[in-house]
């Protein structure tokens, strides 16, 4: 069998020849004509068989014919130069790189490409007047490089860095080195002529390089206690701005009255630490979206028919015809025609005209099965046509549609965890109190003992005590957790998700695309045999339908002999015939291939998916198509019996028998769930005191994933669209899911580890502050070594923890 040289596939209907190379389809063989007619064939040297086969173009990209909804795609449009960013799924290599970077030597239109590899972006400039962005799209399809255009895409508003924080970081470390340069004199009290006339210059050039450390980069802190404090709330950042208060005013106090040099060193490496903790922890991926809805699923245009009088010559009377246009989705109102062709996507509710509709729900409900729709039935928003075109006739609007009100609810508007406590902020207002108790009986006992040294411990206490140590505790183990889970290709909105997920008791799977591979089906056959010359006729009247089911079961037939057949019919929805040689063959529903055969030997499943055959006289039996189970299945959720575990799916109850053979005992099952079911449900075990995690991958888990305290989106590719969610895992390292729970948790436990060394420390510092022994060589050494040996610490522990991950990881990978 040979292998396709564009993308590598093998070339089981065709085996095209050209230039002694292999190609499973035209579509390959035109991509690496196009590229040898270019001298673009250094594509294949970068990587092998690095393509991708092309998709068909039909009418796909129609609406970008239509200038006014064009523009809206473009980023710049002057002076007949183009510029728009696309979003291109298949960029996978460095062969994809390259040829995409060169679209100026295949069409002379473009100007320039740049491709952003982790966004799987396209950045194009290119010439409106030799080169349409209709002509462009369609060009890039041609190669394999198919772009994704969304109703998101309408409104879409380029994306602004915030670079505030290395701007802080950069400021705090500028004034910290310094600041030190300036106070090593001080430091080993060197008495020299110069040092000492200048001394006070020095102070005062510390004092000046402190004030933006204070009143920029540490500005932040303030913010956050205050706001922490107004809503009777004592986080981290309070003892935090209580710290850096004291430094800075008794330092400020100590250079104006000539008392000493101060603690500026300390406070403006205080800051810097902080800061560089808080960077490590904003891990994020830029290139993927946790914030999706709706408007990333649909289309932007869909194709609308306006009815048009024409005129004839003999008749005096009028024949009312029904012309195409491109009309934005948001512009149909209620009574609007539209056409929805074959693997397009139902953008509002409407009411079936014409044509056979026969509707793949899966993404919207997680049923599985494809529905038959006939003319006057009703068919809802989110589906994706399979077969003929269909004409509807709009009932609601977008925003009325029954998929878009998944979105109106109260958990889409606002954040569902806003009282979710990190294990840090639960341990500062213990902090914070235990250490204004030690600083009050300090001065208490000083006033009694030496009422000249009162005021000095107590700021020495606040100052030694700091929580910096413990305030890096977290972001250090967190910002490295989360580097570790994305290597592991689970990838967490933010860090604060880690700290969530170490709470979780109860874990909710939906079923279809979650439990199950959508990328594979398990078939068996169940009947008479099939002779060699019906199973070769089967085989070739299969081959001629693009239906779903037929092109699977079509692939799952061993190769027989390929010809063309004297006769083939398809009615959509229903079943297929093919004739040859007089010989006829039936496959489709039961009812369609058992509509003559009144003696029927098998009787037909129910709850399950089944192409049925028969010929002309003899109903032979039917593949039955099983939903493959993801690989490890078993073994995964045996590592995962100590949580509560549910299934929790829109698709029937016909595979809870074949589930609870892999699934603990423990394991409750509700199926027919509606998208409001499933938010709901959740919500309720909320309400029983239950941390719940969501693993889903559709749309009908939009609201169960919002709704979850942590909402996880499975996906086989993570650059296409998934969900709002909290994270998104890659769908070939599900059997990893026990390990990123175990590690959520070790993380935790390291935290507590790092506090307890920062208490150490604390303990120290404490002995010099309430003796009044604290000197600003003591803080500068101590404060600063403190901060290091966390970060250290907590890098090499979360090192340690994860190292079985990364084996897992490895074998998952192979």
């Amino acid at each position: 069998m040979e292998n396709c040289f564009h993308c590598g596939d093998v070339c089981n209907e065709t085996n095209i020849v050209f230039h002694n190379k292999n190609f499973c389809c035209h579509g390959c063989k035109t991509v690496y004509e196009i590229l040898k007619d270019n001298d673009l064939t250094y594509y294949y040297d970068l990587e092998h068989s690095p393509g991708t086969t092309p998709s068909r173009f039909d009418s796909k990209f129609d609406f970008l014919k239509e200038p006014h909804i064009a523009s809206k795609l473009l980023e710049f449009d002057e002076r007949g130069i183009q510029i728009i960013n696309l979003v291109i799924p298949s960029i996978h290599c460095s062969s994809c790189i390259w040829v995409l970077e060169h679209l100026s030597k295949i069409h002379n239109g473009v100007l320039n490409s740049q491709v952003n590899f982790p966004e799987k972006t396209v950045r194009i400039q290119f010439k409106a007047k030799e080169l349409s962005l209709f002509a462009l799209v369609e060009l890039l399809t041609r190669l394999g490089y198919e772009p994704y255009i969304s109703l998101a895409d309408e409104k879409k508003t380029p994306k602004r860095t915030d670079r505030s924080l290395i701007y802080k970081i950069g400021v705090a470390g500028f004034a910290f080195g310094n600041i030190m340069f300036l106070s090593f004199p001080e430091y080993f009290e060197v008495n020299e002529f110069w040092l000492d006339r200048f001394k006070f210059l020095f102070r005062w050039l510390m004092f000046a390089f402190s004030l933006p450390v204070v009143f920029y980069s540490g500005w932040s802190y303030f913010s956050s206690a205050i706001k922490g404090l107004r809503s009777k709330h004592i986080n981290i950042d309070v003892p935090i701005a209580l710290g850096i208060s004291v430094l800075f005013i008794r330092s400020t106090i100590e250079i104006a009255l000539d008392l000493g040099t101060g603690f500026f060193d300390s406070l403006s490496g205080l800051i810097f630490f902080l800061l560089l903790g808080k960077f490590f922890q904003q891990k994020t991926y830029a290139y993927l979206s946790f914030e999706r809805d709706y408007k990333s699923y649909f289309p932007i245009a869909v194709t609308k028919l306006i009815q048009s009088s024409t005129q004839f010559n003999t008749q005096n009377n009028n024949k009312k015809e029904l012309r195409e246009q491109q009309t934005e989705i948001k512009d149909l109102i209620q009574g609007d025609r539209i056409l929805i062709r074959n693997g397009e996507l139902i953008p509002v509710d409407a009411i079936l005209i014409s044509g056979n509709a026969f509707i793949d729900y899966s993404f919207v409900t997680g049923e599985a099965q494809p529905v038959s729709r006939a003319s006057g039935d009703k068919v809802y928003a989110g589906g994706r046509q399979q077969g003929e075109h269909i004409e509807l006739e709009v009932i609601k609007t977008v925003e009325q549609s029954y998929l878009t009100q998944l979105w109106s609810g109260d958990v889409f508007n606002k954040g569902n965890q806003t009282n979710f406590q990190t294990l840090t902020n639960k341990i500062s207002k213990h902090f914070t109190i235990v250490i204004l108790s030690i600083a009050m009986i300090s001065v208490m006992f000083w006033w009694w003992f030496d009422a000249s040294k009162a005021l000095n411990v107590f700021t020495a206490v606040l100052i030694v005590a700091c929580p910096c140590a413990i305030a890096l505790a977290a972001p250090f183990t967190l910002g490295n957790m989360l580097r570790f889970f994305g290597k592991a290709k689970l990838y967490l909105k933010n860090a604060e998700t880690i700290e969530k997920m170490a709470q979780l008791d109860t874990l909710v799977f939906d079923k279809t695309g979650t439990l199950t591979s959508s990328l594979e089906s398990k078939i068996s056959y169940c009947g008479v045999d099939l002779s060699i010359e019906e199973q070769d006729l089967l085989t070739n009247t299969l081959r001629s339908s693009n239906h779903p089911l037929s092109r699977t079961l079509y692939q799952w037939l061993q190769k027989h002999e390929i010809y063309t057949l004297d006769d083939f019919n398809e009615e959509i929805g229903k079943g297929i015939v093919g004739k040859k040689n007089g010989q006829h063959i039936y496959a489709g529903s039961y009812q369609y291939v058992n509509n003559n055969h009144q003696s029927s030997v098998y009787s037909p499943e129910k709850n399950t998916t089944q192409v049925h055959i028969a010929t002309a006289n003899t109903y032979k039996g039917y593949y039955n198509f099983i939903n493959t189970y993801r690989s490890g299945l078993q073994e995964t959720f045996k590592a995962l019996e100590k949580f509560k575990i549910i299934v929790l799916s829109g698709d029937n109850s016909s595979e809870q028998e074949s589930l609870s053979k892999l699934l603990p005992k423990h394991t409750q099952y509700y199926f027919d769930q509606k998208p409001e079911d499933k938010l709901s449900f959740i919500k309720a075990l909320q309400d029983e005191g239950k941390n719940v995690m969501m693993i889903g991958d559709g749309l009908n888990d939009a609201g169960a994933l919002a709704q979850s305290n942590v909402g996880i989106a499975i996906s086989e590719n993570t650059n296409v669209f998934t969900p709002a969610c909290d994270g998104i895992l890659d769908a070939k390292q599900f059997t990893l899911l026990p390990d990123f729970l175990r590690l959520s948790k070790r993380a935790n436990h390291i935290i507590s580890y790092a506090f307890l060394l920062s208490l150490f420390y604390n303990i120290i510092g404490l002995g010099f502050a309430i003796s009044g022994n604290l000197k600003p060589v003591v803080a500068a050494i101590l404060m600063p070594i403190s901060s290091i040996s966390i970060v250290v610490f907590t890098t090499l522990f979360t090192y340690w923890v994860t190292r079985k991950l990364s084996q897992n990881n490895q074998n998952n990978n192979k």
